[in-house]
């Protein structure tokens, strides 16, 4: 009896050994579809998020809340975020966070789209000389007609004296003629918009895009247009005009590969910081998207895999610490974007039809890459799910 007592103690011992009390895992999650619709709490997020704190708030595993939205400020997704949980901004990161790596734009004038704070965000980037469209549009008042309520009256141009060198691209605007016409003047005067076009000045000044989504949801039945809708609108106008093809310097946001290296970088951080000695092995990416949150998981998982047989650790920039994780997986949720009944073609030719492939040009379809690796109902699952996986159980 005293010999079976010793027994089961060691065989509970063991099982506790078996037990992860320190995180060798982070989540990366996506907010709309997953965490929230439009402004509308998904319920399942608050079960989640109790189950990722502990009783003094702070998070049991590294955390980074990644969103392809660009048209505001980290503090602004962070107070979204705080009738679920108060979230640190450092662990918010949105389409446009990893534009602060590309410090050979900062000093220079640059022109910037979208709508929200544009110059706070392009300031807090380190952008020391953003000029909006709207500025733009009032030193060039002859350039924006499409509207004829807001044509000038008095036929005069103000005199502006910065070349604009490059174009970054924070998300979708709202007047979207204006918005078009003046970027489209921009490339094709190699930064001088009241100049004729100079159609062989090719290639064109640099274009750096955040927030490839197509669509995204909210309170509507259906998808909205995003911001790839817009940049489809950009690419095909530029294309019609020059018959050729616009080119972008980088492309942020999901299913970017930058986006997730930076990712990464910001979950080791937070590591670090808590002192968690344990390696981060993997990384769990919940979204709601096929084309973004699984297609860009995935991807990045295939970078890690390759990495590793190469035995090579590649730099972003040279700022960022190399890549540690060794996968990188995909957790879709049923909450947002996601159609089950929705088809995808198994040939890899029928990429070409839009209706089909919903991702940016510039990303060639791979079926493979849209298979999720785990399909659960809502992000409470996906926590659930991830924590067996891990076998992760914290004091």
């Amino acid at each position: 009896k005293g010999s079976l007592g010793i027994t089961n103690v060691l065989f509970l011992f063991n099982s506790f050994l078996q037990l992860n009390i320190l995180p060798s895992f982070g989540f990366l999650f996506d907010i709309d579809g997953v965490l929230v619709r439009g402004k509308t709490p998904i319920p399942a997020a608050k079960t989640a998020f109790q189950k990722l704190v502990n009783s003094q708030g702070q998070f049991l595993v590294p955390v980074v809340f990644v969103t392809n939205a660009g048209n505001c400020l980290r503090q602004k997704k962070a107070d979204q975020l705080s009738h679920l949980l108060g979230v640190p901004v450092k662990q918010v990161m949105m389409s446009h966070s990893p534009l602060r790596m590309f410090k050979r734009y900062h000093e220079k004038c640059v022109l910037v789209s979208g709508q929200g704070p544009l110059l706070d965000i392009a300031r807090d980037l380190g952008f020391c000389q953003p000029i909006t469209i709207e500025t733009l549009r009032e030193k060039h008042p002859l350039l924006d007609v499409v509207d004829h309520d807001r044509r000038p009256n008095v036929l005069v141009s103000v005199y502006f004296c910065f070349k604009i060198l490059s174009v970054v691209l924070f998300g979708e605007p709202v007047r979207w003629e204006t918005n078009l016409q003046l970027i489209i003047d921009v490339l094709l005067t190699s930064g001088y918009p009241g100049n004729p076009y100079h159609r062989e000045n090719y290639p064109h000044i640099p274009v750096l895009a955040c927030n490839m989504d197509l669509m995204w949801v909210a309170e509507a039945q259906s998808p909205r247009f995003g911001h790839g809708t817009f940049m489809v609108c950009l690419e095909n106008i530029y294309k019609k005009i020059t018959g050729k093809d616009l080119k972008y310097e980088v492309l942020m946001g999901k299913p970017s590969k930058l986006t997730y290296q930076y990712a990464e970088y910001l979950i080791r951080a937070q590591a670090a910081e808590r002192q968690w000695k344990q390696p981060i092995q993997t990384l769990y990416a919940v979204g709601d998207n096929l084309m973004t949150d699984v297609y860009g998981a995935n991807l990045y998982n295939r970078y890690l895999e390759e990495n590793s047989r190469k035995g090579s650790k590649s730099r972003i920039q040279n700022e960022l610490a190399s890549a540690a994780a060794a996968h990188c997986r995909s957790v879709l949720v049923c909450t947002g974007v996601y159609n089950p009944h929705a088809e995808v073609p198994l040939d890899t030719r029928e990429s070409i039809t839009e209706t089909v492939f919903h991702g940016h040009r510039d990303f060639r379809f791979d079926p493979g890459l849209v298979e999720p690796d785990h399909i659960v109902p809502d992000v409470d699952a996906a926590v659930d799910l991830v924590f067996q996986l891990e076998n992760f159980a914290p004091n």
